[in-house]
């Protein structure tokens, strides 16, 4: 056992000489100059987030069909019936000082408004609420902000007999001007025939709702909704399905993409206004600061926007209806593609044959003259 040992202790002492005479025999190598310490890997990139699942064109062009009872509701107008409508809608002789037409404070060439806060009426004044858009008007659940007016019809003889507005003192001042001009006694008779006595207040009001049901726009956004996907360009399609998936299309939907409902300003954080909105007209508690759904038809060109026309930017008017609406808060990229799709619902107004003012027929030593009073 000692022996073994021994020789091992030998083997081990031999191996380390060997090992010293190699290291003797060959040089140690070069010595190179200190380099710098080799920088850490980057971190690998975190992975890209997948991207989120498009919202499929059937079911975002499912908020805005038409209800069925809106095209039932829809009446058959004739050619008469709008012609005569236009020329009233331009008639400056059915307000009290002949200076107010329906057109002054809804300008068809301008997409049916005036661009102003409040429109200004007889003698200057003003009325507490924005003048909304005629265009798509006859989509709406109601007219006016607070659906005083159940129909176009109710609505359009309304202006007449506002003393802020057009201020005809009553129905008789405006069949006395309608009577006094051959061309509309005609006009009247032709579109409304077989009545007794078809030169009205009401027929007139049915005549410019006649009118006003044809003021429509068609706009890229419309293309989309009959199928072509290719209509909106990338931003304009993300802006859409923000718009729906954040819930506004709960109350900006069919086809005019509004005006189908009544809903309070401020349903989640109050808004600030002193407007009661429906209430006024019903007195129910729970209409207090309710109003129509405005139209978003056009919305690019109908500012300055909501109830009062206190906002005069369309992102702001974004910003303001996430907050107050939704309790949501929208990125700027984010408004950007809300407001790029807004943009595509701005349509191509109709030609000289609807908005140019038509040539009315002329006064008679009869027709009432202007009164400023």
């Amino acid at each position: 056992m000692m022996r073994n040992r021994l020789l091992l202790g030998v083997g081990l002492v031999s191996l380390g000489a060997l090992s010293s005479s190699c290291s003797k025999e060959s040089p140690p190598p070069e010595s190179k100059p200190a380099t710098a310490a080799a920088p850490a890997p980057a971190p690998a990139p975190a992975p890209e987030e997948p991207p989120k699942p498009k919202m499929s064109h059937e079911k975002l062009v499912s908020f805005f069909r038409p209800s069925a009872a809106v095209k039932a509701a829809t009446p058959q107008d004739t050619t008469a019936r709008i012609a005569l409508g236009r020329l009233l809608f331009f008639e400056n002789r059915l307000s009290k000082n002949h200076d107010i037409s329906c057109n002054s404070c809804h300008d068809l060439a301008t997409f049916g408004v005036d661009g102003k806060p409040t429109s200004e009426g007889h003698k200057g004044q003003k009325g507490t609420r924005n003048a909304p858009t005629v265009f798509h008007a006859a989509g709406h659940i109601a007219q006016f902000w607070d659906g005083r007016a159940a129909t176009l019809e109710e609505q359009a003889a309304g202006p007449m007999m506002n003393p802020v507005e057009m201020a005809m003192p009553d129905d008789k001042r405006v069949l006395a001007t309608l009577n006094s001009i051959p061309q509309y006694v005609k006009g009247f008779k032709e579109a409304f025939p077989g009545e007794r006595k078809p030169v009205s207040v009401t027929n007139a009001a049915r005549a410019i709702a006649a009118f006003e049901r044809k003021l429509l726009t068609t706009s890229r956004f419309d293309k989309f909704l009959a199928g072509d996907e290719g209509a909106l360009s990338e931003q304009e399609r993300r802006g859409l399905e923000l718009f729906a998936a954040s819930g506004c299309t709960t109350c900006h939907n069919g086809p005019s993409v509004g005006g189908t409902s009544f809903q309070k300003l401020g349903l989640i954080e109050e808004y600030p206004t002193g407007d009661k909105g429906r209430f006024e007209v019903t007195k129910n508690e729970e209409d207090l600061h309710k109003f129509r759904v405005p139209t978003l038809r056009n919305v690019e060109k109908t500012g300055p926007w909501f109830h009062d026309g206190s906002v005069k930017e369309l992102p702001q008017a974004v910003r303001l209806m996430a907050k107050h609406q939704l309790g949501m808060s929208f990125s700027d990229a984010e408004v950007d593609d809300i407001v790029a799709f807004l943009k595509s619902l701005t349509g191509e107004l109709p030609g000289p044959e609807v908005l140019a003012p038509p040539a009315l027929p002329p006064s008679t030593k009869a027709t009432p003259k202007p009164d400023p009073t």
